[in-house]
């Protein structure tokens, strides 16, 4: 199953795209209007979820088929590999399935092409259905419109290490929620432990400047703003971590599985994880395990960062009402909910997060996170532009890693990474 927000080459598809929706105007379009009887054979192709999950979609399509007799609906699953490079194929040869497992960064060049049906206008009657983040979560920057129904959501709390709060006079049941708490907190730690306790292990990505507030993109989307005056507080405010090693020293080349194992070494008192991260903790530091502590993320805008994966609905299809009634039918509450409980995500439907499943702890490391997580969720947002691809998060690491360092000032490297950011757009 794919993560949430994979990395993903949706670089590739943009480059096709142009070209193909300029051969699919005119008469080979389909009908935008959904107010039609629900009939027809349909498409519906999933991203890498069959071989686990091959009885619950097998039951969705069936409960479909008999709730709108006189449809028909084909399951097709690709795996994970090659899947933008599948959706580039299908969308320059005309074979773009019906129904799309998509996630935000991969509807956006098929939403420009004229691929995507716009759900604002064919299907806005159910938007009060979701949680209003996961609803504009697929609307694409200079463009009017919602272009996938939200499907599963997710987030992750962050764990803290309440001994180290301690030793470092701070309230271990009051762990820092804002950027500017954070500072002060990280600051205080590494002076109280003389330099070898840091707070954080990982520089700052584009969602920590979309949590701290900054403008990520101009209004009409055809541009990056994150290198404003807010953007370079941020950044210079980092850069005062790295200087007093609040900020781990190694954090200019960590990855996930050396952050986390700053973490349980006692290095860092900070760090994202999950629920196999408790178990981790339980089976392989007992003493970490007994003083940990879960808090939402660091946000100083009220809301936490949401990954988010969709269901569009091709504009081309020739059964338009079927093709929305499923792809609505597959994010409804009630299917929602069954999904979440064969797998750890989150719905995206309006109330959903209130059921006793995500509020009720039970004990166990899995729900802790789980409650956690939901709870931070409801009012959650996107922050990642749908238009900020792979090669655009490493041009802005490494300007980032040049500010720390000193080789540059966070405004030139802000303004580095803004410009580089903005080629490859125009580029795409």
């Amino acid at each position: 199953m794919p993560m949430p927000r994979r990395a993903l080459a949706a670089a590739a598809v943009a480059l096709v795209l142009p070209l193909s929706a300029c051969g699919s105007g005119g008469d080979d379009g389909g009908s935008t209007d959904a107010s039609g009887k629900v009939e027809g054979d349909i498409t519906f192709q999933t991203w890498n979820l069959r071989a686990n999950f091959k009885p619950y979609f097998e039951g969705l399509i069936a409960d479909f088929e008999n709730t709108y007799p006189g449809t028909h609906v084909k399951w097709v699953d690709q795996p994970a590999e090659g899947y933008p490079d599948k959706l580039s194929a299908d969308a320059a040869g005309g074979t773009l399935p019906d129904v799309v497992n998509v996630s935000p960064d991969l509807v956006a060049p098929l939403a420009r092409a004229g691929l995507a049906l716009d759900l604002d206008k064919a299907a806005g009657k159910y938007r009060s259905e979701y949680l209003q983040g996961a609803w504009a979560s697929h609307r694409i920057p200079g463009m009017k419109g919602v272009y996938a129904f939200p499907w599963y959501l997710n987030t992750g709390p962050l764990f803290y290490n309440k001994e180290l709060f301690r030793k470092a006079g701070l309230d271990p049941e009051q762990p820092p929620r804002t950027y500017d708490e954070l500072f002060a907190d990280a600051l205080r730690m590494a002076g109280r432990s003389h330099g070898k306790v840091a707070t954080l292990a990982n520089v700052p990505t584009i969602e920590d400047f979309g949590r701290y507030g900054v403008p990520l993109m101009n209004g009409q989307g055809t541009g990056f703003a994150f290198n404003d005056a807010k953007g370079v507080e941020l950044l210079t405010k980092y850069k005062q971590l790295y200087d007093a090693k609040a900020l781990d020293p190694q954090a200019l080349t960590a990855t996930g599985e050396s952050a986390g194992k700053k973490f349980l070494t006692g290095a860092v008192a900070m760090n994202p994880g999950s629920a196999l991260d408790l178990g981790n903790f339980k089976k392989n530091a007992p003493s970490l395990y007994r003083n940990i502590g879960i808090t939402d993320q660091i946000t100083s805008t009220g809301h936490v960062n949401m990954y988010v994966m969709g269901v569009m609905v091709n504009s081309r299809t020739r059964h338009t009402p079927a093709a929305v009634a499923f792809a609505h039918f597959v994010t409804d509450a009630r299917n929602q909910m069954s999904f979440a409980k064969k797998v750890a995500i989150f719905p995206s439907t309006a109330g959903s997060l209130d059921d006793p499943y995500f509020t009720k702890e039970d004990g166990t490391d899995e729900t802790r996170v789980r409650v956690a997580a939901a709870k931070s969720l409801k009012n959650a947002v996107n922050y990642t532009p749908v238009l900020f691809s792979e090669q655009m998060k490493t041009a802005l690491r490494n300007e980032v890693a040049k500010a720390l360092q000193g080789k540059e000032s966070p405004k030139e490297a802000l303004d580095n990474a803004v410009g580089a950011a903005d080629r490859l757009l125009q580029q795409g």
